[in-house]
């Protein structure tokens, strides 16, 4: 039975999980945008039950990446690269957190204020939101390929088994 790692070891574990969770959302938005109600906002349910999921596991991968780096023993460059790493992974968890928000408004602020939106408004602002949602993505997929590239072409493992060094880079 394989031993859990340390919290610094679980990023690349982790890491997987907002990736396959937000990608998913927009198909479930769709689907809401499609189908009319009850079909439709139980999809529109569903795709953020899936983007608080994605989003949390977002903030999971960061404190996790935050403490892969912190034990990182590596060069100028890759330690540049890790920090970049960083950087993006933070502004994705920010974006997500301003998007979680927005969508979660969109479903209930219209039923709190007791004022239903027309299907065709609905439509629109379900759009206009995948919208936004694509730069979330575009953010999503440029801080998974960098840190693809730390792992692929800089050789930067992380401590997947308790025991072994942190982060081991070539040369080192």
């Amino acid at each position: 039975m394989p031993i859990i790692p340390g919290w610094d070891g679980l990023h690349p574990l982790i890491i997987h999980f907002p990736i396959a969770l937000l990608f998913t959302v927009p198909l479930f938005v769709i689907l809401g945008a499609v189908f009319s109600p009850p079909w439709g906002r139980a999809f529109l349910l569903s795709a953020l039950i899936l983007m608080v999921l994605g989003t949390a596991s977002i903030f999971l991968a960061v404190e996790t990446g935050q403490a892969a780096g912190e034990s990182a023993r590596s060069r100028p460059a890759i330690q540049a690269a890790i920090d970049q790493h960083r950087d993006l992974a933070e502004s994705t968890e920010v974006l997500f957190s301003v998007l979680t928000f927005a969508f979660a408004a969109l479903l209930f602020v219209p039923k709190w204020i007791r004022a239903e939106l027309i299907r065709t408004v609905n439509v629109a602002l379900l759009a206009v939101f995948l919208i936004f949602y694509a730069t979330g993505i575009l953010f999503l997929v440029n801080t998974a390929h960098l840190g693809g590239m730390l792992v692929h072409a800089m050789g930067v493992k992380s401590n997947v088994t308790p025991g072994a060094s942190a982060l081991v880079c070539p040369g080192h």
